[in-house]
């Protein structure tokens, strides 16, 4: 019985679709097959590839990508769950992102997804301890791609961060399962006060770009927050909310809201 748990567990669809993929865009494009191989072909599952791309990324002068690997080698075969989460968050940036066409697309070019996973990894490094070494993700992340998660803030899977320039997630924030944003949206604090003082962000939010959701607040399951608005209370789950402050214009106008990507305010008949 352990052995064919083991043999099902190789069996990665996700995985065989972006290396299908990246063989067409060798075919496609050769110049670009030093990048595909090296970043695809060249490993053998998804968190190999993983490990590769973030190692690659955030590397610098203080720290080698040799050693940024080894450290992500060491988290994904750590914990299962990094490469669970990142094929959810993979296949949610395919089914939302309308510029997205291809699995391979967010592994290579979309910095929403790298800043997730090594958000990911130095998630991991912080429940492991070791919290400077996770400060130092933090930094390079910051650094690399415009994305400033701390690596206490709690992340579900299925989430697609579109366009990526200038999130900010807080160290006590939780977001949940399949949640969608846009660029420029924070997740902040109130004041100086250390305790818990972040958002909490339920399943299905979708969240538009420069919105700001600051202080100790609940956003229910399933609700929308409209571009540009300051959420400063509480939102029901499967509203939509708009304004600085932000009040309650109406529903959520569906059931999925974060897959949709439905981001137009319900009319007055709505409400």
């Amino acid at each position: 019985m352990a052995e064919t748990r083991v043999n099902i567990a190789t069996v990665d669809p996700v995985w065989r679709r972006v290396c299908d993929e990246a063989e067409q865009a060798i075919h496609d494009e050769p110049l670009l097959g030093g990048l595909v191989h090296s970043s695809i072909l060249h490993h053998k599952n998804l968190p190999a590839a993983l490990a590769y791309r973030i190692s690659l990324k955030l590397s610098s002068g203080e720290m080698s990508d040799q050693m940024l690997r080894e450290i992500s080698d060491e988290a994904y075969s750590s914990e299962p769950m990094l490469a669970e989460a990142a094929r959810a968050d993979l296949v949610a940036v395919y089914e939302r992102d309308a510029a997205c066409h291809r699995y391979l697309q967010p592994l290579l070019y979309f910095k929403g997804f790298q800043a997730v996973q090594s958000y990911r990894v130095g998630h991991w490094l912080w429940n492991q301890g070791r919290h400077d070494l996770a400060y130092f993700f933090q930094m390079r992340v910051s650094e690399e791609f415009g994305v400033d998660i701390h690596p206490a803030a709690k992340i579900g899977r299925g989430i697609m961060i579109d366009h990526a320039h200038s999130i900010v997630i807080g160290e006590t924030a939780v977001v949940g399962d399949n949640v969608s944003m846009l660029h420029s949206v924070t997740l902040g604090g109130t004041g100086k006060e250390e305790e818990d003082r972040h958002p909490k962000i339920g399943d299905g939010v979708l969240i538009g770009a420069g919105a700001k959701v600051l202080g100790n607040i609940h956003v229910g399951c399933c609700s929308r927050i409209a571009a540009g608005s300051v959420v400063l209370h509480d939102v029901p789950p499967a509203t939509t909310v708009a304004g600085v402050p932000a009040k309650i214009v109406g529903k959520a106008g569906c059931d999925q809201p974060s897959v949709t990507m439905n981001q137009l305010l319900p009319g007055k008949g709505d409400a």
